[in-house]
């Protein structure tokens, strides 16, 4: 089974990390996704509690209002 898309059409990306605010991609690899191993889609998700944390340290608002967190 494919591992699902996190994007829920925010894509507002900061311009430090290059992060979306939503989820938490950046954009080559929001771009890339739908031809990446899902080795490397796993390895994305996973690193989004990192950053999470890069983003809450520099003061970036995240939108936590979607289903990217559970």
């Amino acid at each position: 089974m494919s591992v699902k898309s996190p994007c829920i059409e925010v894509c507002k990306f900061d311009g430090k990390t290059g992060f979306c605010i939503a989820c938490l991609r950046t954009l080559p690899e929001c771009r890339e996704w739908s031809k990446m191993k899902d080795h490397r889609r796993h390895q994305i998700l996973r690193d989004r509690p990192k950053r999470e944390n890069k983003l809450t340290e520099k003061g970036v608002k995240l939108h936590v209002d979607c289903d990217v967190y559970d």
